[in-house]
Protein backbone atom coordinates (compact mmCIF):
# COMPACT_ATOMS: atom_id res chain seq x y z
CA UNK A 1 0.00 0.00 0.00
CA UNK A 2 1.37 3.61 -0.77
CA UNK A 3 0.55 5.78 2.26
CA UNK A 4 0.18 9.42 1.50
CA UNK A 5 0.71 12.31 4.09
CA UNK A 6 -0.01 15.62 2.37
CA UNK A 7 -1.63 18.04 1.53
CA UNK A 8 -5.36 17.94 0.32
CA UNK A 9 -6.34 21.76 -1.69
CA UNK A 10 -9.33 23.13 -3.70
CA UNK A 11 -7.57 24.76 -6.61
CA UNK A 12 -8.99 28.35 -8.53
CA UNK A 13 -7.96 27.99 -11.96
CA UNK A 14 -7.36 31.01 -13.96
CA UNK A 15 -6.49 30.90 -17.39
CA UNK A 16 -4.64 33.69 -18.79
CA UNK A 17 -2.96 34.68 -21.86
CA UNK A 18 0.39 34.86 -19.57
CA UNK A 19 1.54 34.98 -16.08
CA UNK A 20 1.24 38.58 -14.84
CA UNK A 21 4.55 40.44 -13.87
CA UNK A 22 4.67 41.83 -10.08
CA UNK A 23 1.87 44.98 -9.58
CA UNK A 24 0.60 44.16 -13.24
CA UNK A 25 -3.39 43.12 -13.50
CA UNK A 26 -4.60 41.19 -16.53
CA UNK A 27 -7.90 39.85 -17.36
CA UNK A 28 -8.33 35.97 -17.07
CA UNK A 29 -10.60 34.05 -19.95
CA UNK A 30 -12.08 31.45 -17.14
CA UNK A 31 -12.05 30.65 -13.80
CA UNK A 32 -12.40 26.55 -12.78
CA UNK A 33 -12.61 25.02 -9.18
CA UNK A 34 -11.06 21.98 -8.87
CA UNK A 35 -9.66 19.79 -6.64
CA UNK A 36 -6.06 20.08 -5.87
CA UNK A 37 -3.33 19.52 -2.69
CA UNK A 38 0.10 17.90 -4.03
CA UNK A 39 -0.77 15.19 -1.64
CA UNK A 40 -3.98 14.51 -2.58
CA UNK A 41 -2.67 14.85 -6.42
CA UNK A 42 -0.13 12.48 -5.76
CA UNK A 43 -2.24 9.82 -3.89
CA UNK A 44 -5.00 9.77 -7.05
CA UNK A 45 -1.86 9.53 -9.56
CA UNK A 46 -0.94 6.34 -7.28
CA UNK A 47 -4.32 5.50 -6.99
CA UNK A 48 -4.57 5.17 -10.92
CA UNK A 49 -1.43 3.70 -11.76
CA UNK A 50 -2.66 0.37 -9.62
CA UNK A 51 -1.79 0.79 -5.86
CA UNK A 52 -4.14 0.74 -3.20
CA UNK A 53 -3.69 3.99 -1.47
CA UNK A 54 -4.71 5.39 1.82
CA UNK A 55 -4.71 9.23 2.23
CA UNK A 56 -3.77 10.93 5.42
CA UNK A 57 -4.89 14.51 5.63
CA UNK A 58 -7.17 17.46 6.76
CA UNK A 59 -9.81 19.42 5.55
CA UNK A 60 -11.81 22.49 6.37
CA UNK A 61 -15.64 22.13 8.32
CA UNK A 62 -16.61 24.24 4.76
CA UNK A 63 -17.80 23.77 1.65
CA UNK A 64 -14.48 23.37 -0.30
CA UNK A 65 -13.98 20.21 1.62
CA UNK A 66 -16.23 17.80 -0.14
CA UNK A 67 -15.44 18.97 -3.75
CA UNK A 68 -11.05 18.67 -2.68
CA UNK A 69 -12.18 14.84 -1.29
CA UNK A 70 -14.55 13.97 -4.51
CA UNK A 71 -11.72 12.71 -7.01
CA UNK A 72 -10.60 10.39 -4.26
CA UNK A 73 -13.68 9.21 -2.76
CA UNK A 74 -14.67 7.98 -6.36
CA UNK A 75 -11.58 6.27 -7.22
CA UNK A 76 -11.40 4.12 -4.07
CA UNK A 77 -8.55 5.94 -2.18
CA UNK A 78 -8.63 4.94 1.66
CA UNK A 79 -10.23 8.30 3.47
CA UNK A 80 -10.65 7.06 7.00
CA UNK A 81 -7.52 9.03 8.55
CA UNK A 82 -8.49 12.67 6.84
CA UNK A 83 -8.90 14.81 9.58
CA UNK A 84 -11.43 17.55 9.81
CA UNK A 85 -10.29 20.44 11.50
CA UNK A 86 -11.32 23.88 12.92
CA UNK A 87 -9.82 25.75 9.91
CA UNK A 88 -10.69 26.51 6.00
CA UNK A 89 -9.76 23.68 3.65
CA UNK A 90 -6.51 24.78 1.67
CA UNK A 91 -6.73 26.07 -1.53
CA UNK A 92 -4.22 26.63 -4.46
CA UNK A 93 -4.70 30.14 -6.89
CA UNK A 94 -3.44 28.59 -10.00
CA UNK A 95 -3.26 31.11 -13.37
CA UNK A 96 -2.42 29.03 -16.18
CA UNK A 97 -0.68 30.55 -19.07
CA UNK A 98 -1.41 30.08 -23.22
CA UNK A 99 2.00 28.00 -23.08
CA UNK A 100 0.44 25.69 -20.29
CA UNK A 101 2.82 27.26 -18.10
CA UNK A 102 1.52 28.11 -14.29
CA UNK A 103 2.54 30.21 -11.12
CA UNK A 104 0.65 29.32 -7.88
CA UNK A 105 0.33 30.32 -5.02
CA UNK A 106 -0.86 28.08 -1.88
CA UNK A 107 -2.69 28.99 1.34
CA UNK A 108 -2.48 25.85 3.64
CA UNK A 109 -5.19 26.44 5.92
CA UNK A 110 -6.14 22.62 7.27
CA UNK A 111 -3.01 21.44 5.79
CA UNK A 112 -1.67 23.41 8.55
CA UNK A 113 -3.04 20.94 10.99
CA UNK A 114 -1.93 17.80 9.94
CA UNK A 115 0.41 16.04 12.53
CA UNK A 116 2.69 12.82 11.79
CA UNK A 117 0.48 11.13 14.79
CA UNK A 118 -2.31 10.69 12.37
CA UNK A 119 -0.93 8.29 10.85
CA UNK A 120 -1.46 4.98 12.89
CA UNK A 121 2.23 2.32 13.27
CA UNK A 122 -0.58 -0.38 11.73
CA UNK A 123 -0.02 1.77 8.09
CA UNK A 124 3.58 1.95 8.30
CA UNK A 125 4.30 -1.71 7.75
CA UNK A 126 7.70 -3.45 6.19
CA UNK A 127 7.20 -3.52 2.36
CA UNK A 128 4.97 -0.57 2.18
CA UNK A 129 5.67 2.79 0.56
CA UNK A 130 5.05 6.47 2.69
CA UNK A 131 4.99 9.03 0.05
CA UNK A 132 5.39 12.72 1.34
CA UNK A 133 5.32 16.62 0.17
CA UNK A 134 6.53 20.21 2.04
CA UNK A 135 2.44 21.18 1.56
CA UNK A 136 1.89 19.64 5.61
CA UNK A 137 4.15 21.45 8.32
CA UNK A 138 8.04 19.99 8.00
CA UNK A 139 8.68 19.14 11.30
CA UNK A 140 5.56 16.33 10.89
CA UNK A 141 7.26 15.25 7.49
CA UNK A 142 10.64 14.78 10.02
CA UNK A 143 8.60 13.16 12.33
CA UNK A 144 6.99 10.57 10.28
CA UNK A 145 9.61 9.56 8.35
CA UNK A 146 11.37 8.86 11.13
CA UNK A 147 9.03 6.61 12.29
CA UNK A 148 9.00 4.98 9.09
CA UNK A 149 12.26 4.48 8.57
CA UNK A 150 12.91 2.61 11.63
CA UNK A 151 9.74 -0.04 10.63
CA UNK A 152 11.22 -0.95 7.40
CA UNK A 153 8.63 1.53 4.91
CA UNK A 154 10.02 2.46 1.80
CA UNK A 155 9.73 6.60 2.31
CA UNK A 156 9.54 8.42 -0.35
CA UNK A 157 9.83 12.37 -0.17
CA UNK A 158 8.71 14.99 -3.15
CA UNK A 159 10.98 17.91 -2.05
CA UNK A 160 8.18 20.42 -3.31
CA UNK A 161 7.60 23.25 -2.49
CA UNK A 162 11.32 24.46 -2.17
CA UNK A 163 12.16 24.67 1.42
CA UNK A 164 15.21 24.42 3.78
CA UNK A 165 15.56 20.55 4.32
CA UNK A 166 16.73 19.59 7.84
CA UNK A 167 20.18 17.04 6.49
CA UNK A 168 18.99 14.65 9.18
CA UNK A 169 15.81 14.08 7.32
CA UNK A 170 17.86 12.45 4.29
CA UNK A 171 19.30 9.59 5.91
CA UNK A 172 15.53 8.97 6.68
CA UNK A 173 14.39 9.01 2.87
CA UNK A 174 14.73 5.79 0.30
CA UNK A 175 14.17 8.12 -2.66
CA UNK A 176 14.84 11.94 -2.69
CA UNK A 177 12.47 13.84 -5.62
CA UNK A 178 13.09 17.07 -6.85
CA UNK A 179 12.60 19.41 -10.29
CA UNK A 180 15.33 21.46 -10.89
CA UNK A 181 14.23 24.08 -8.90
CA UNK A 182 14.11 22.16 -6.17
CA UNK A 183 17.60 20.72 -6.24
CA UNK A 184 19.06 24.00 -6.91
CA UNK A 185 17.44 25.09 -3.57
CA UNK A 186 19.26 21.94 -2.03
CA UNK A 187 22.26 22.15 -4.08
CA UNK A 188 23.15 25.84 -2.48
CA UNK A 189 22.19 24.70 1.27
CA UNK A 190 23.86 21.81 0.98
CA UNK A 191 26.96 23.09 -1.35
CA UNK A 192 26.71 20.07 -4.24
CA UNK A 193 27.03 20.75 -7.68
CA UNK A 194 23.72 22.42 -9.39
CA UNK A 195 24.09 20.73 -12.31
CA UNK A 196 21.39 17.92 -12.70
CA UNK A 197 24.13 14.91 -13.50
CA UNK A 198 26.66 16.48 -10.29
CA UNK A 199 23.61 16.85 -8.34
CA UNK A 200 22.03 13.56 -8.55
CA UNK A 201 25.37 11.89 -8.13
CA UNK A 202 26.89 13.91 -4.84
CA UNK A 203 23.35 13.91 -2.81
CA UNK A 204 23.91 9.54 -3.60
CA UNK A 205 26.58 9.47 -2.61
CA UNK A 206 26.56 11.89 0.30
CA UNK A 207 22.97 10.68 1.49
CA UNK A 208 22.74 7.69 0.59
CA UNK A 209 19.46 8.29 -0.76
CA UNK A 210 18.24 7.44 -4.29
CA UNK A 211 17.90 11.13 -5.85
CA UNK A 212 15.26 11.37 -8.80
CA UNK A 213 15.20 14.61 -10.79
CA UNK A 214 12.52 15.86 -13.25
CA UNK A 215 13.49 17.80 -16.01
CA UNK A 216 9.97 19.12 -17.15
CA UNK A 217 9.75 18.32 -21.36
CA UNK A 218 13.38 16.94 -21.23
CA UNK A 219 11.80 13.92 -18.75
CA UNK A 220 13.74 12.71 -15.06
CA UNK A 221 17.31 10.96 -14.49
CA UNK A 222 18.42 9.49 -11.62
CA UNK A 223 21.74 7.15 -10.69
CA UNK A 224 21.14 2.97 -10.07
CA UNK A 225 24.43 1.43 -8.99
CA UNK A 226 26.67 4.39 -10.01
CA UNK A 227 24.74 5.21 -13.54
CA UNK A 228 22.79 7.85 -14.74
CA UNK A 229 19.78 6.61 -16.48
CA UNK A 230 17.45 8.99 -17.88
CA UNK A 231 14.18 8.72 -19.45
CA UNK A 232 12.43 10.73 -21.90
CA UNK A 233 8.97 11.67 -22.48
CA UNK A 234 7.04 10.81 -25.16
CA UNK A 235 5.53 13.87 -27.56
CA UNK A 236 2.12 15.67 -25.93
CA UNK A 237 0.52 18.28 -27.16
CA UNK A 238 0.95 20.59 -23.84
CA UNK A 239 -2.30 21.86 -22.50
CA UNK A 240 -1.67 22.55 -19.12
CA UNK A 241 1.42 21.33 -17.04
CA UNK A 242 -0.11 22.24 -13.17
CA UNK A 243 0.16 18.36 -11.53
CA UNK A 244 2.32 16.96 -14.27
CA UNK A 245 4.84 16.48 -11.11
CA UNK A 246 2.26 14.98 -9.01
CA UNK A 247 1.75 12.65 -12.03
CA UNK A 248 4.78 11.56 -12.39
CA UNK A 249 5.78 11.16 -8.28
CA UNK A 250 2.06 9.21 -7.70
CA UNK A 251 3.31 6.99 -10.47
CA UNK A 252 6.70 6.61 -9.59
CA UNK A 253 5.40 5.37 -5.40
CA UNK A 254 2.91 3.04 -7.16
CA UNK A 255 5.80 1.30 -9.29
CA UNK A 256 8.15 0.82 -6.54
CA UNK A 257 5.31 -0.05 -4.08
CA UNK A 258 4.71 -3.37 -6.09
CA UNK A 259 8.20 -4.27 -6.42
CA UNK A 260 10.04 -2.27 -9.83
CA UNK A 261 13.06 -1.22 -10.04
CA UNK A 262 14.15 2.36 -9.51
CA UNK A 263 15.03 2.65 -13.90
CA UNK A 264 11.29 1.17 -14.63
CA UNK A 265 9.56 3.32 -11.72
CA UNK A 266 11.54 6.52 -13.55
CA UNK A 267 10.19 5.54 -16.84
CA UNK A 268 6.36 5.04 -15.96
CA UNK A 269 6.89 8.30 -14.01
CA UNK A 270 7.49 10.30 -16.76
CA UNK A 271 5.38 8.40 -18.85
CA UNK A 272 2.19 9.38 -16.68
CA UNK A 273 3.82 13.06 -16.14
CA UNK A 274 4.05 13.41 -20.31
CA UNK A 275 0.37 12.27 -20.72
CA UNK A 276 -0.54 14.84 -17.55
CA UNK A 277 -0.02 17.81 -19.83
CA UNK A 278 -2.02 16.76 -22.46
CA UNK A 279 -5.28 18.18 -20.13
CA UNK A 280 -6.39 20.75 -17.77
CA UNK A 281 -6.29 20.65 -14.27
CA UNK A 282 -3.92 18.43 -11.56
CA UNK A 283 -6.32 15.61 -10.83
CA UNK A 284 -7.95 15.28 -14.35
CA UNK A 285 -4.52 14.83 -15.35
CA UNK A 286 -3.75 12.25 -12.77
CA UNK A 287 -6.34 9.78 -14.51
CA UNK A 288 -4.33 9.74 -17.37
CA UNK A 289 -1.17 7.61 -15.35
CA UNK A 290 -2.23 4.39 -16.86
CA UNK A 291 -2.07 5.53 -20.81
Amino acid sequence: MVVVFGSINLDLVARVPRIPAPGETIAGRTLATLPGGKGANQALAARHAGAAVAMVGAVGRDGFAPIALANLAAAGVDLARVSVVAAPTGVALVNVDDRGENAITVVPGANAHVRADDVPDALLAPGGTLLMQLEVPVAEVVALAHRAHARGTTVVLNAAPALALPAALLGDLDVLVVNEHEAAACARAWRLPESPTGFVAETSDRFGVAVVLTLGARGALTQVAGEVVRAAPPAVAVVDTTGAGDAFTGALAAALDRGSGLATALAQGVHAGAYACAHAGAQRAAQDTTR
